[in-house]
């Protein structure tokens, strides 16, 4: 996909924002996680407080002692992560053996009786540690005594459980991101659809098979498709009026140049040899332009009508055969057809023998006494080669002779028209042609789909029209 390509800006798009919308929601699971996990030590730490509340008491010398314990095997085993303190205001300091020799920071708070506060403060190793405490009141030695009962826990398990599940997360996400670029691929794989569908749709209407673009479209194809048919409607009124142009334009030349034919031969009659030469002259060049012009119209219309089909070979080059074989050039020739049967040519019948009977009348007038056709049927498609014993023409010529307005026959017979109608019917057709030397001596023109013509069957490449 290149840079400028719709698939690629929707894809890349797309994926840029299934990044940033996981990335964003990695960030937010995972603090959401870490709190949840606070959330449960506090509610832990809350169970545990009570516990050691429920076993604190004050023994017959007014000292106070912690008679049950909480449960949690962590309070014994020194900086396990869980602690426990009771103070009272007249000094006394009560610790669980996790805290070893260290003691819990507690703010200076005012405590409310049954009033649980929590804090984040610094603990045993300097660890960052949540601390949930509450206020008592006993009887200490006769007279109420305030005691504060504190529960703590370290915070590096909420870290470790909140990287623990970022790492596990972040493998899913990727899983995940993986699957919706590839869904999105897909997404805009489909999406775009319509407008290749369409694409191949324009291929079909520029090379002929088909005239307008089908109307069942997607609703945000359709006005798209509307203005597509619109538009080709619009320029095939208009090629239509064109080619009529040229008709009326041509048809119109045509009695002129015949009334300047018989004045040049008014002219020669006289002994005006010289004058009704150039106006004959004249007169043929201007016929061949709007017999070429009639040709070309013709050709483009046939073009869209016959895509599809094909013409037979053998039949139509014995036709040209027949006719060629009784003018005064081709009565004395041998004429070798070599035509496999049901050889096919993709042309329109008169375009075909358009391009076979120039091809054909100019090798008649140039050979001594042979002239071939053969057909090489193959996959990319059939092509023809036309064959004489003439003198040929020298390789340096050979492109020249291809050259817009050149003439194969310059000896001044005949139509006059050159390869320029060849040219023009090979060229709306997608064919090209090549001229090289035959075996026959003389020249030898093949005609074939494509830019290049195979070595292996006697064909050169083509030159560029």
């Amino acid at each position: 996909m290149r840079g400028s390509s719709l698939r690629l800006r929707l894809v890349a798009g797309g994926i840029m924002a299934i990044m940033a919308a996981l990335t964003i929601a990695g960030i937010g699971l995972t603090i959401l996680f870490e709190r949840h996990i606070a959330r449960t030590i506090a509610d832990d730490l809350e169970v545990h407080l009570k516990q050691l509340i429920a076993g604190i008491d004050v023994d017959a010398e007014g000292q106070l002692v912690v008679v049950r314990p909480p449960a949690d095997p962590r309070f014994a085993d020194p900086l396990s992560g869980l602690y426990w303190q009771v103070g009272s205001e007249d000094g006394q300091l009560l610790r669980s053996r996790s805290l070893w020799d260290t003691t819990l920071v507690l703010p200076n708070d005012q405590l409310s009786p049954g009033e649980v506060h929590r804090h984040e403060a610094r603990g045993p190793a300097n660890a960052r540690v949540l601390i949930a405490e509450r206020g008592l009141k006993l009887t200490i030695k006769g007279r109420p005594t305030p005691v504060r009962v504190a529960v703590a826990v370290d915070l590096a398990r909420v870290s470790a459980a909140g990287q623990a599940f970022a790492k596990e997360l972040a493998a899913a996400l990727c899983v995940l991101g993986l699957v919706l670029a590839v869904a999105t691929y897909i997404q805009v794989a489909l999406g775009l659809r319509p407008l290749a569908v369409l694409r191949r749709d324009i291929a079909d209407i520029r090379s002929g098979r088909s005239h307008r673009l089908p109307q069942a479209a997607p609703v945000e194809v359709q006005p798209l498709v509307d203005e597509v048919n619109a538009l080709v409607e619009m320029q095939a009124q208009e090629i239509k009026r064109s080619r009529s142009r040229a008709a009326d334009l041509a048809h119109g030349l045509k009695t002129p140049l015949a009334a300047l034919v018989s004045d040049a031969a008014r002219l020669r009659e006289r002994g005006e040899h010289a004058i009704a030469h150039d106006i004959e002259a004249l007169g043929e060049a201007m016929s061949r332009h709007v017999d070429r012009e009639m040709t070309r119209a013709r050709v483009r219309a046939n073009v869209r009508r016959s895509v599809g089909a094909a013409t037979e070979l053998a039949p139509l080059v014995h036709s040209l055969i027949a006719t060629l074989a009784r003018t005064p050039a081709g009565i004395q020739l041998t004429f070798e057809p070599r035509i496999p049967d049901h050889a096919t040519a993709p042309f329109d019948r008169a375009d075909l023998a358009e391009v076979l009977g120039n091809l054909l009348d100019n090798a008649s007038r140039h050979a001594a006494s042979r002239v071939r056709v053969t057909a090489h049927p193959s996959p990319a498609g059939t092509s023809i080669a036309i064959e004489d014993d003439g003198k040929g023409i020298a390789p340096a010529a050979r492109s020249k002779v291809l050259e817009r307005g050149a003439r194969l026959d310059q000896r001044g017979e005949g139509a006059g028209l050159g390869l320029a109608i060849v040219l023009d019917v090979l060229d709306a057709y997608g064919w090209r042609i090549v001229l090289d030397e035959s075996d026959l001596g003389g020249l030898k023109a093949v005609i074939a789909p494509g830019a290049t013509i195979d070595r292996a069957e006697g064909h050169c490449h083509s030159t560029k029209l």
